[in-house]
């Protein structure tokens, strides 16, 4: 009997009882582990594809790293639908999947994000996305404070050991860039002049004199740039080192930017994402919030191309507002959009803009070519003109604190766009940007000098926008803003169109006094024909604006400036736009290379 039992019970110990809630919380994370993997190889790319100055590669390669987010998770959902199809009806699952998730995610080196994608999986296979927060990572449940990977996140050099130059020698190289170094002593000198110019005399004195920077390059456009800081004492001073190529292909350091000023900027939510290979994320962010203190970790998680979850932080940000305040969402100040319904919390520095059901004459253009025009700008190389959205889908907000106008603007221009489900009015598509105030209003109350730089900005987004293949279509000043480091970015989306398919042309002249006196043009005006001649009426009709706009930028309502500019686009010369000033600019900075010591 003895020997007939033992069969039987080794056939019972190798029997596994299949869990659901394991196996979807394991299939979730297995999807998130994959995108993780593939969003590493692109962003790791980038240094071969800068090395080979390979830059329409680089063009495709942030489109296509944007795209793959989506394209994990609905491979995720299908996974869970396919083997569990009582994920869709079973809402009871969800909290034991969630507490099992957390289980895996024991030393994972991207908790947050993996999160963010659970978030992401269980609202699509749920069809819910704003309601029943103990189903998702409403807050996180992991910390990320003390993640360590294989390598360090960032690496030190001493100063007060070999000296200052060697100091910035051994940094600038550990990177390993494979082109050769046009005058690497040269640079190495100018960074060193840099170096002791803008930061403290003393900071030899203090035993901790250190330089730290982040382990990996952060890479975008044409450039690659070294991210640190030097501590000294109790004082931290933030740099960035911007190095370019050449048109042989040799590389040079271009700047020190140490003004934070200029750190911001770098890292402005108007600009393109940044491709670094980054094994602990949650390190990286931290090390730059150190730097800049006062950027929102969301937007830099965003700039780092991991916008998914700037928008999970972003959503937790907005209800912990909510929770502490008590103002109401207004429609926005400033000119009604014929296009977008833009409303505001007049204590949150955020817009929220909605596609409304119908545009008035002579907006000519559907609810989906909107939509395609954001999504172009999300793809887009931004260059510091173009503004940044997070795009959201079923968002709540408590009936409480809609204000009684702009509810009955949303039920008379919206109302495809709203529901109302219990205490709350649910949106069903927006986009959010940071708030900035109207180029426009900034106007009628700035300074002189504020003026004359705003009208010069103006003019420098325009052809900045040009230069990346942007035709702005309507350029009216209420749709630029001005941040508050005193840019002007662009974010009225609804008519920009790539400038390869625009067909600028001169006015033909009028062949009689009769032609001339009518109110439609006499000459013929085929699909994207523009005439930059009228351009005028777009700008300013004050005189002395005007006159202020012309001095630097007549020659934006000349066709000639748009068709070369366009020419250059479609011969595949993508134009250098940096993100600070040619001032700081070695070239600029310094005296002839033949004056160094």
């Amino acid at each position: 009997m003895k020997d007939d039992a033992v069969p039987s019970l080794t056939v019972l110990s190798n029997e596994r009882v299949k869990d659901p809630v394991i196996e979807i919380a394991q299939a979730i994370l297995q999807g998130f582990d994959k995108h993780y993997r593939l969003f590493r190889e692109t962003s790791s790319g980038a240094k071969q594809r800068f090395e080979r100055a390979r830059w329409i590669e680089v063009r495709e390669a942030n489109r296509e790293r944007i795209q793959m987010y989506d394209q994990r998770v609905q491979e995720a959902v299908g996974a869970v639908q396919e083997e569990h199809p009582e994920a869709e009806t079973t809402e009871s699952l969800w909290p034991r999947i969630k507490i099992a998730y957390i289980g895996m995610l024991h030393n994972h080196p991207q908790p947050e994000l993996a999160e963010t994608f659970f978030n992401s999986v269980a609202c699509r296979v749920l069809h819910r996305s704003y309601f029943h927060n103990e189903y998702i990572f409403f807050r996180p449940a992991i910390s990320t404070e003390h993640l360590e990977g294989d390598e360090p996140t960032f690496r030190c050099y001493y100063p007060g050991e070999s000296g200052l130059r060697r100091a910035l020698l051994t940094l600038v190289t550990d990177f390993k860039l494979s082109n050769r170094f046009h005058d690497l002593r040269v640079d190495i000198r100018r960074l060193e002049r840099a170096f002791e110019s803008d930061f403290p005399d003393d900071l030899e004195a203090q035993s901790n004199y250190q330089l730290q920077a982040l382990g990996s390059l952060f890479f975008r456009n044409k450039a690659a740039y070294i991210i640190g800081k030097v501590i000294g004492g109790y004082d931290e001073f933030p740099f960035a080192i911007p190095i370019l190529q050449n048109s042989t292909g040799e590389i040079f350091i271009d700047a020190l930017l140490s003004d934070p000023q200029y750190l911001y900027t770098l890292f402005s939510h108007s600009r393109a994402y940044f491709m670094v290979d980054m094994e602990i994320p949650s390190a990286y962010v931290a090390f730059i919030h150190s730097i800049l203190p006062h950027k929102p970790v969301l937007e830099i998680y965003n700039m780092l191309g991991l916008q998914k979850h700037g928008k999970t932080m972003f959503y937790r940000e907005l209800h912990k507002h909510l929770r502490y305040s008590s103002d109401n969402f207004v429609i926005s100040r400033g000119i009604r959009g014929m296009v977008m319904l833009v409303f505001t919390l007049p204590s949150f520095p955020f817009v929220f803009k909605i596609i409304r059901d119908s545009f008035e004459p002579p907006k000519d253009i559907t609810r989906e070519e909107v939509k395609e025009k954001y999504m172009l700008v999300k793809f887009h190389d931004r260059v510091g003109r173009l503004a940044d959205t997070l795009e959201y889908s079923q968002v709540a907000l408590p009936l409480t604190r809609i204000d009684p106008k702009l509810m009955q603007e949303l039920r008379n221009t919206a109302a495809s766009n709203i529901d109302i489900e219990d205490d709350y009015l649910i949106i069903k598509h927006v986009y959010i940007e940071r708030r900035m105030t109207p180029l426009n209003e900034f106007l009628a109350v700035a300074s002189s000098d504020q003026r004359e730089q705003a009208i010069d900005e103006y003019g420098n987004a325009i052809r900045n926008l040009a230069g990346a293949n942007i035709f702005p279509g309507d350029m009216m000043l209420k749709n630029f803003g001005v941040t508050r480091h005193g840019r002007v970015v662009f974010y009225d989306y609804d008519e920009i169109v790539y400038m390869t398919e625009c067909n600028f042309r001169h006015i033909p002249p009028a062949r009689s006094i009769e032609e001339e006196m009518m109110d439609t043009p006499w000459y013929s005006v085929g699909p994207g024909d523009v005439f930059p001649e009228h351009f005028s009426a777009f700008f300013f009709s004050n005189p002395e604006s005007r006159a202020c706009f012309y001095k630097n930028h007549k020659d934006l309502v000349d066709p000639q400036f748009w068709i070369e500019k366009r020419d250059q686009i479609l011969a595949e010369q993508q134009e250098d736009v940096f993100p600070y000033p040619d001032a700081q600019r070695f070239n600029y900075r310094f005296a002839p290379v033949s004056t160094l010591d």
